[in-house]
């Protein structure tokens, strides 16, 4: 293909502002996919995705597209997610494009997340093509999304596309956008081999699959080529496309984008944003590659059952495969045994890595309370960083410590900005600003710890706005705070599972929330199970599971009192044996009744 007529862009929006339904109706425009094949959110290769409707995985596709002045193109379109979690997917996707269609919801209008993925894009000095979609709803309001679009983004009201992308409205015009303003691809089919690692995933047959945008030269099957990072070489044995489905091909060239299959087994060989270049003839330089991706919360995942370890511990390395902004550890837990400490984007990135990794590689898993990195200067002036309460070091040892910030950035309609300010004040936030975007919506602006955040910050946000208020945040700095470490003792032994590291003023709700939560869902065992949460050695709050009771004394018919006494004590005497020797099974639900205590 000629590379003049070679185009690749992304499709960036807010969550559920209709990307994947766009990216459907690209795939039925172009002849991609039959009608027969075709069922909605086909780029959406999960069923995770399919479940909750949501894109959490970028996915690439070529599209033979026949423009109007007759000219055949080749359209490389990379789906990106919109949750606020998954930002490095979008960070990835963009990173390998030129241009980038920018969607927003007729009825929502621009949302947080919108702001954030526009920036995301100008930072890589991508071509936007703005484009409003749900022009069909009865509550669409065009002419203002127009004006905010303008207004807040500013970008022209002249390149503003309207689309219905459910009735397939507007599809032709938007391709015919993407042909004519977005630029094809610098690069130079003679030069040294350089390709973008942009992702990768694991096939059982193929072993580790590398998908790739091309920047300079050919690849074809065959050619040995060299990882410029770890500087390992390995042998092309498959060269190929999406279409969506995989599609082999005898070459790459510059500026296309494609996959390579080496049949490489071990998935630490392989990091996104690596270059591949020519073994033989390689590149002087690599390329940008990505910004590194720091972690904002940090959990363990523990087997149910210990045996499972190295079967985990294999699911890591390939979950790690096909999600780089998801990092871990090997660490042990008394109560737990072998695990892993693994660091996440947000609440919702480490609930989707744990249904995958049960789901996709059929274990059963325990995921511990999550938490931040707290910066801690000790007495004797050394500064350690402590994402886990066992590091915890004693107030003794302490001099100062400080917690993460961000900046919060929460558009929503007027009349919910009241209880907006109330909800971010009750999280420890401090006031920035309130900007009035038009007659109905405004932005606010708090600096809120991350700590309060992470857990449940966003779902309150949708409860206090039914659903409009949405949420963007940027890690802004260290503060100092007061924290200190919550345990939770079953039976006089601390779970250590349990325990986390809580602001100082909220230890006491804190504990007396997850002993009532655990109180609901232990079962009651043949002994008494007394739950204590505790500061040190303060016990700050206590719950009682009653002992379950068994009559001893049914088969007695008759007879003389002394007779169910005997019976009686000695039940006694069994009940306190088991209290001393016995262990408590904490079910699963338990653990994630706790994990979700604000």
């Amino acid at each position: 293909m000629d590379g003049s007529l070679i185009r690749n862009f992304s499709i960036i929006a807010h969550i559920d502002h209709g990307k994947s339904t766009l990216a459907d109706r690209f795939l039925q425009v172009t002849g991609a996919i039959s009608e027969r094949d075709f069922r909605n959110q086909m780029l959406d290769d999960m069923d995770l995705e399919r479940e909750r409707g949501i894109t959490i995985k970028a996915s690439a596709v070529r599209l033979n597209y026949k423009s109007k002045d007759g000219s055949a193109y080749e359209l490389n379109l990379i789906d990106t997610p919109g949750h606020v979690d998954f930002t490095y997917e979008v960070s990835k996707s963009i990173g390998a494009c030129e241009g980038a269609l920018l969607v927003v919801d007729a009825a929502q209008g621009i949302e947080a997340q919108t702001v954030a993925n526009l920036y995301l894009a100008m930072e890589h000095n991508l071509v936007i093509i703005p484009v409003i979609n749900k022009v069909d709803l009865a509550n669409a309001e065009i002419e203002k999304v127009k004006h905010e679009i303008s207004d807040i983004l500013g970008l022209e009201k002249s390149d503003i596309l309207l689309a219905s992308a459910k009735l397939g409205v507007g599809i032709e015009e938007i391709l015919e956008a993407v042909v004519k303003r977005i630029p094809a691809p610098k690069g130079d089919e003679s030069n040294a081999l350089q390709a973008l690692v942009f992702d990768s995933k694991f096939d059982a047959y193929k072993g580790v699959i590398i998908l790739l945008r091309l920047m300079n030269g050919v690849l074809k099957k065959g050619t040995r080529i060299m990882m410029m990072s770890s500087g390992k070489t390995y042998d092309i044995l498959e060269v190929g496309i999406f279409t969506p489905r995989p599609k082999q091909v005898n070459e790459l060239k510059c500026g296309e984008v494609g996959y390579i299959a080496c049949n490489i087994r071990d998935a630490k060989e392989v990091s996104v944003g690596d270059t591949v270049t020519d073994a033989d003839n390689p590149a002087v330089m690599a390329l940008p590659g990505y910004k590194k991706v720091r972690p904002m919360v940090f959990s363990g995942i523990y087997p149910v059952n210990s045996a499972d370890f190295p079967a985990l511990k294999d699911a890591i390395d390939k979950m790690r495969l096909s999600d780089a902004s998801f990092v871990y550890e090997s660490e042990s837990s008394a109560s737990l045994g072998m695990g892993f400490r693994c660091g996440f984007l947000g609440l919702l990135h480490m609930e989707i890595i744990q249904e995958r990794l049960e789901r996709e590689f059929d274990l059963n898993l325990i995921i511990t309370t999550p938490s931040v990195i707290y910066k801690i200067t000790k007495t004797e002036g050394e500064v350690i960083e402590v994402d886990n309460p066992m590091k915890l070091s004693s107030p003794g040892e302490t001099k100062s410590v400080e917690e993460p910030y961000v900046r919060a950035y929460m558009i929503l309609p007027k009349e919910y900005i009241g209880s907006m300010l109330e909800l971010s004040e009750s999280k420890r936030g401090i006031y920035v600003s309130t900007q009035y975007l038009d007659d109905k919506r405004a932005q606010i602006v708090y600096d809120i710890p991350l700590a309060e955040v992470i857990v449940d910050f966003y779902d309150k946000i949708k409860s206090a706005t039914r659903g409009y208020g949405s949420l963007d945040y940027e890690l802004l700095d260290y503060r100092p705070t007061k924290i200190v470490k919550l345990d939770i003792l079953i039976n006089q032994e601390v779970c250590d599972a349990l325990s986390s590291i809580v602001f100082k003023d909220r230890a006491y709700a804190k504990g007396k929330a997850i002993i009532e939560k655990l109180k609901e869902n232990i079962p009651r065992h043949l002994f008494q199970i007394i739950l204590q949460a505790a500061i040190g050695g303060q016990v700050i709050a206590r719950e009682t599971i009653k002992a379950l009771g068994k009559n001893v004394t049914a088969k007695c018919y008759g007879g003389d009192i002394t007779r169910k006494r005997k019976l009686w004590e000695k039940q006694k005497e069994g009940k306190k044996r088991l209290k001393q020797f016995g262990k408590v099974e904490i079910p699963q639900e338990a653990f994630l009744a706790a994990l979700k205590t604000a």
